[in-house]
């Protein structure tokens, strides 16, 4: 049976701007692998110069970072990657733009394996594969199910409420378990918190096009940089205890999954999906998160 345009969903079938989306998200992307690169090599040059960060990187670490052009390189290209995710989810709704990050793991682990002269053993690729699949997979079924929704503001209370206790939690959880945090609870930490954050831009980007800033949005723009900033720290600290591909593996996995429950469970994005659909988003959310954990166990670099 052939599939005839007018059998697709409304929101692919009559919303071409949906489309336009995911090419910018995908030069978004590029720019995430480059500079992750290149912000890793600036930690490891600060890290051989000084005393190891066993509990987190120092102060005087973080300040050191800023004389690294190769780190100050990396971070002006992480910050066009998030414009151009901005931009792109002006266009596409979250549950379909934010996953597609994914692709950055692909050439990030091509770049690493060349620069750093270290092949990737056979189990590693196999996870790579597993994040790849489940999150390319997770799109393609949020492609013909998403929905873009207006967010009411108890849509927005419940997400900063939730935020909230987010930041309580992994706060303390470094203030008092720091020595014993590894690369994996750091990009776990970081992609939980950027989740949120694509989910609080989308919404602040919203309200500022229609004139609608009140104490709000204000406090939206409060709790997004507070995000902003602690997953910065653990990105750093990730990028400090394990290498760059893991680092964005975690990122561009745990971040769109956390943005997209958000999306189906408060935002309502996926009302409409049939049961097929969200017993797949299960499966498929599994399975990259799995490749996840295995490429942190397995891969060349990491560190047990």
């Amino acid at each position: 049976m052939i599939l005839e345009l007018s059998d697709l969903p409304a929101q692919i079938a009559l919303n071409p701007r949906q489309f336009i989306g995911i090419p910018i998200a995908l030069v978004g992307a590029v720019f995430l692998s480059l500079g992750a690169q290149f912000q890793h090599h600036g930690v490891a040059k600060v890290e051989a110069n000084t005393v190891e960060a066993s509990g987190g990187l120092n102060p005087r670490q973080l300040l050191l970072l800023l004389s690294r052009p190769s780190w100050v390189i990396g971070t002006v290209m992480l910050g066009l990657a998030i414009v151009l995710q901005l931009v792109s989810l002006g266009y596409a709704p979250l549950i379909v733009v934010q996953p597609l990050g994914a692709v950055a793991l692909v050439i990030t682990s091509i770049v690493n394996a060349r620069v750093s002269k270290i092949k990737l053993n056979r189990r590693s690729i196999i996870a790579i594969v597993l994040c790849v699949g489940g999150v390319g997979l997770f799109v393609l079924v949020a492609a013909f199910t998403a929905r873009e929704t207006p967010v009411t503001d108890s849509d927005l209370i419940t997400i900063l409420i939730i935020l909230g206790v987010v930041l309580v939690l992994f706060s303390l959880g470094f203030a008092f378990l720091r020595h014993r945090f590894k690369a994996v609870i750091y990009i776990v930490g970081a992609g939980v918190l950027y989740g949120f954050v694509a989910t609080l831009a989308k919404v602040v980007i919203a309200r500022a096009l229609q004139g609608d800033v009140n104490w709000l949005t204000i406090l939206c723009i409060i709790a997004l940089l507070a995000a902003t900033g602690l997953g910065a720290y653990f990105v750093q600290n990730a990028y400090s205890s394990g290498p760059p591909d893991l680092v964005i593996a975690g990122l561009t996995v745990i971040d769109p999954l956390v943005a997209v429950t958000i999306g189906i469970v408060v935002l309502d994005e996926a009302s409409q999906a049939p049961l097929w659909a969200m017993i797949s988003f299960i499966v498929f959310g599994v399975t990259a998160i799995a490749g996840v954990f295995m490429l942190a166990r397995y891969h060349p670099q990491a560190q047990n």
